[in-house]
């Protein structure tokens, strides 16, 4: 990997983990202050876990951004509590997904009518992100995604890819977008250099339940993890970079999917970046 136009994106890096006992210890030894680490939202544990974690490595000095997901919010009430909690921590960013919880907690089914309420609540985050999926959504037509990301762009501030293993798709959509003039800045979600056998280890620890809708709505990941020469995040981006770094195509930084693998993506991202340097 060749390219120094990577090197950008890679020290522009966010880190998402999942709100797990060890999480904390994890961030703590091996992510650097500089990198934004954004902690996912269960639908079988609810938000509290979320919350909590966050509210801990705010103290801790990090710029951190909870996942809010719409199902998970009982109504406009619970909406504003937890506003008014992440603020009064220094919070300022979240994402705010539609989220998977089955049947939905509360009056929300969707991302949109939680982010209109935040407009109408003044905008108390100085950033809020939005999903986009390069690859199709496994419940929702392409087309769709594309026209949610429409409706939601005056309530955001940027925008977060779900993953994605094929170059070619990755760099149709950004075209896409563009073209349907979306033009929030993207952090492009990579996978890290993740073992398929801690990813197995990992989804069976968050709950039975979920485990399973997790290996079942992923399957093409665990294919990919599993395929002769396993997966490697520097081939993608070595096969991505002209469509990522072109300046048409918005991509503000790399979001890190780490499977709460933290020290490994760490050292990976710090082995990549010495080898642009040099």
């Amino acid at each position: 990997m060749a390219g120094s136009g990577l090197r950008t994106l890679l020290e522009s890096v966010r880190y998402e983990v999942l709100p797990a006992k060890a999480t904390e210890d994890k961030v703590l030894a091996h992510v650097p202050r500089e990198v934004v680490v954004t902690v996912t939202a269960s639908p079988v544990k609810g938000l509290e876990p979320t919350l909590d974690l966050a509210t801990r490595l705010a103290a801790h000095g990090f710029r951190v951004v909870p996942h809010v997901p719409a199902r998970l919010l009982r109504d406009e009430v619970h909406l504003k509590e937890v506003a008014d909690r992440l603020r009064e921590v220094g919070v300022d960013d979240v994402f705010v997904p539609a989220g998977d919880a089955d049947p939905p907690a509360g009056a929300y089914d969707g991302a949109l009518p939680v982010l209109r309420r935040l407009s109408e609540l003044g905008r108390p985050f100085a950033r809020v992100g939005i999903a986009g999926y390069p690859e199709s959504h496994p419940l929702i037509h392409d087309d769709i995604t594309v026209q949610a990301m429409w409706d939601k762009r005056r309530h955001a501030t940027y925008l977060v890819s779900n993953l994605c293993f094929d170059p070619r798709v990755l760099g149709e959509w950004l075209v896409r977008i563009r073209r349907r003039d979306i033009t929030l800045p993207v952090h492009l979600g990579v996978a890290g250099p993740v073992q398929r056998a801690k990813l197995l280890s990992m989804a069976a620890k968050i709950g039975v339940g979920e485990s399973t809708r997790f290996l079942t709505g992923h399957a093409s990941w665990f294919l990919r993890f599993a395929a002769p020469g396993g997966y490697s995040p520097d081939r993608l981006l070595a096969r991505t970079e002209k469509a990522l770094t072109a300046p048409s195509a918005g991509v503000a930084g790399l979001h890190l999917f780490t499977f709460n693998q933290i020290a490994e993506t760490e050292r990976w991202r710090r082995a990549v970046l010495e080898r642009l340097e040099s």
